[in-house]
Formats: structure tokens, sequence, C-alpha cells
């Protein structure tokens, strides 16, 4: 695929991983994104685990010893410092106090322009998800969600993974259906096991080897305008690399429903998105003008965001 002249990242976070903003902007840079979507990840203390202790930032542990994750403030830092870098992203937890209200103050004081990310152990159908999502769809933001099943079997029986988020594509599909004006990203596990049909069968977070045939998501994309998906972290690429032909297929078939983006550093989609042939047009709505469309222009309290070169920028 031949490289657009323009990237951005439809799927990043700060002071994740060993890097501050800084540190973010600079590989930024060093792989030719011109902005990203910088997302929050809200953890209440009942949702806390200690495996991701080590790859968020030690000034939002709490004093009981859970992490709060990825707060706004931590967005808008790294916003403020980088104005033209970053889109600043945030969507609270569905059962922590009023979420729908929150949101529309962050998109009204604070120019969020993408809720997420949803990233909570509650059903996507849960009745308080579903009053976020519509606020979300009333507000023009497009909706970012983490998919991780419940469930996965091993010799047969099902086995369950605390670490689950959202539920299955079953739930998706139920809130796709209630907010038809709300713009979904699916990403995660959860959501790329199903580029396959046979994701029930498959034991492994990411499965490897041929699609054996076109999974649920392809039926979800084919029955809702209003679900995207974007191609970061392992998940995506890992669905895509288990069977190179199927992907080439897959990637023009959804062009205009995929977003570039990463949740780490580095080229390594890049690297394989440059492997496989696909339609210059193609590629340009992928890399890019997917991921404009969502965010640029008036936001909805009047704010105008578009992406220009930021003047503090290291240069590439």
């Amino acid at each position: 695929m031949k490289c657009p002249a323009r990237l951005i990242d439809s799927h990043q976070h700060v002071w994740w991983h060993g890097r501050d903003d800084q540190g973010l902007v600079a590989d930024m840079d060093e792989h030719g994104i011109e902005y990203a979507w910088l997302l929050s990840w809200e953890i209440p203390p009942f949702e806390d685990h200690p495996a991701y202790h080590g790859v968020l930032d030690p000034r939002h542990m709490r004093a009981d010893g859970t992490h709060a994750g990825i707060p706004l403030a931590a967005v808008l830092e790294a916003r403020e410092r980088h104005p033209k870098r970053f889109v600043a992203g945030y969507c609270p937890h569905p059962a922590v106090g009023d979420a729908p209200a929150l949101l529309e103050a962050a998109a009204k004081m604070h120019e969020v322009r993408v809720c997420g990310e949803w990233k909570f152990r509650v059903p996507f159908d849960d009745p308080r998800c579903i009053e976020l999502f519509r606020k979300a769809g009333e507000l023009r933001l497009p909706v970012v969600l983490h998919l991780d099943v419940p469930w996965r079997k091993k010799e047969g029986k099902p086995i369950y993974d605390p670490l689950w988020y959202g539920g299955t594509t079953a739930n998706l599909e139920r809130a796709l259906q209630a907010c038809p004006e709300t713009k979904f990203i699916g990403h995660a596990p959860g959501f790329w096991r199903e580029i396959s049909d046979d994701a029930d069968e498959r034991t492994e977070n990411y499965p490897k080897g041929p699609v054996t045939g076109p999974g649920r998501i392809y039926g979800l994309f084919d029955r809702y305008p209003n679900l995207y998906a974007d191609l970061s972290a392992g998940s995506a690429r890992y669905a895509l690399e288990r069977d190179p032909a199927h992907a080439v297929k897959f990637l023009a078939r959804y062009a205009d429903r995929l977003l570039f983006g990463r949740d780490y550093y580095g080229r390594e989609l890049g690297r394989f998105l440059e492997s496989v042939e696909l339609p210059l047009d193609a590629a340009e709505k992928i890399c890019y003008k997917n991921a404009e469309r969502l965010v640029s222009g008036p936001g909805p309290f009047g704010q105008s965001w578009k992406p220009e070169k930021d003047k503090n920028a290291t240069p590439p």
C-alpha cells in the first residue's frame, strides 16, 4: 500500500508505557504522524487491577492503593502543552455520577471531541451506557469502545476472564440498535477476534491462523452504518497478519469505516499496511480521511478545531 502524505493516529494515550507527553510527540514525529486522538481511561477503584499499574502514571495512584488510570486532567495537560498535536478524548464511567452530564460538560468547557476510551466492566447495552452513548451522538462525538469478552472456551468449557470489558458482540449490537445516531469505533481483542467465524472455538486472546470465514464483525459492519473500527494495538494487527490475503479484501471492503491507530508507539501497523496492496483512495481513508471526517470542523458548542503545524514540535 502506498503511504499517503498524511497520517492521523486515532487511538493514543499519554503518560503510558514509560513515556511522557514529550516522548509521545517525539515518537509521533519519528513516524510521520500529524496529530493524534488522545484518549482517557477512567478506572474506578472497583475496576482497578494491579497488572496495569506498571504502565500507568504513578501520579494517579490513590491512597487506597488503586490507580485512577488516565484521567481527563492528564489529557488536557498534554493538549495544553501541544495544542496542535492532540484532539482531546474523554469518557466518564457510566456507573459513576451523571456520566452524560459529565461528557457534555467536558465537550463544552474543554473542547473534548471524542468520547473515549470507553473501557469499563459494564455491558455495552446497560441502560446507563445507552444514555451516555446517546449523549455522545447528540454532541457528535465518536465513541471509542474497548471490547474484551467475559468467557473464552478451554477444552470445550467457558472460562471466565475477570478483565472483560463491554461484554460480547451481542451486547455491542444492541447498543448499535439503540443508538443509531452515535458513531461507534470498535477496538481491542474481543472485537478483532470476531473477524473470523471460528471465534467461539478459539481459546487465545489473539487467535492465529487463516480466517475460516467471515466473522460477526462483517455482519455488524454491513447492518450498522454507525459502526467503525480502529486498527490500533496488537489486536487489530494480529487479526490482519493472521491471514494477509484476507486482510487485503477486508481493508478494501471496509475502507470507509477503518481508522489508523496505534494505542502504543512504533510503526508495526504502518509496516504491515505498506506490505499489502490497496488503492491510494482506500489508503487515504484509513490513514487520515475517516478520522478527520469524524472530528474536524465545528464542535458541538461552536468550537472549531483543525490541524495545524505545531510551531513547538520537534522536526520529523
